[in-house]
């Protein structure tokens, strides 16, 4: 099955449980503004036995070569090994809110995402949401409303506008209450869920680890 295929698979069966125990797509490092070195938070991710996983620093995919070489160098050394997905996490905006927005499986040496991988924040043009989507999907990736619930504007007023602008889907499944071990808001993610998959949309899920353990925020 082609990468992007697998990928749009693999999320097509995202449950409230798939989250931390098997699946992360949304978590930092000290490439950004996490507390775990790549190579920390990747030997954690193998210790977990986490099937799938994406670090999504912000503005920067620096992390990713340096967790795939670890993992190349120790594929003999475990009996499974996470999968790892490329990722990023860009501050855009939508309806004239800041939000952000994550990439997942996409090409990491596109030249599309230059402009959004180089350490800095955008501005301008852009910052405009469509134009960060575009990049994406030119480098192969797919396009991520990142918690949707976080924002200035209802959800759903968000939801929709990703949809009209040619999001992949949103981050369904988060701990919106920073519980001490990540857990999904229920009615409100369960909400989100429902709206991506009546309007065809894919649903992820992640921690957002800032921190020194990837089963929390």
């Amino acid at each position: 099955m082609e990468e992007p295929k697998r990928l749009k698979h693999i999320l097509s069966d995202v449950k409230p449980d798939s989250c931390p125990s098997r699946l992360n797509f949304h978590c930092h490092t000290t490439c950004s503004d996490g507390s775990l070195s790549p190579v920390e938070l990747i030997k954690q991710a193998t210790d977990k036995q986490i099937a799938h996983l994406s670090v999504t620093d912000h503005n920067t995919v620096s992390a990713y070569k340096r967790m795939n070489n670890w993992l190349n160098d120790n594929k003999y050394q475990y009996h499974s090994l996470p999968k790892l997905w490329t990722g990023i996490e860009i501050t855009g905006t939508l309806k004239k809110t800041l939000v952000h927005i994550i990439g997942l499986g996409f090409d990491i040496s596109h030249s599309s995402l230059s402009p959004y991988a180089n350490g800095e924040s955008s501005y301008g043009n852009a910052l405009n949401a469509s134009n960060i989507v575009n990049a994406i999907h030119n480098a192969g990736g797919l396009a991520i409303l990142a918690h949707p619930a976080r924002y200035r504007l209802p959800y759903m007023e968000l939801l929709n506008e990703a949809i009209r602008i040619g999001f992949d889907g949103a981050e369904a499944w988060y701990d919106y209450e920073h519980k001490k071990l990540w857990k999904p808001t229920r009615l409100i993610c369960a909400s989100i869920d429902n709206f991506l998959k009546d309007h065809g949309l894919l649903s992820t899920c992640g921690t957002d680890t800032h921190g020194y353990d990837l089963t929390t925020r």
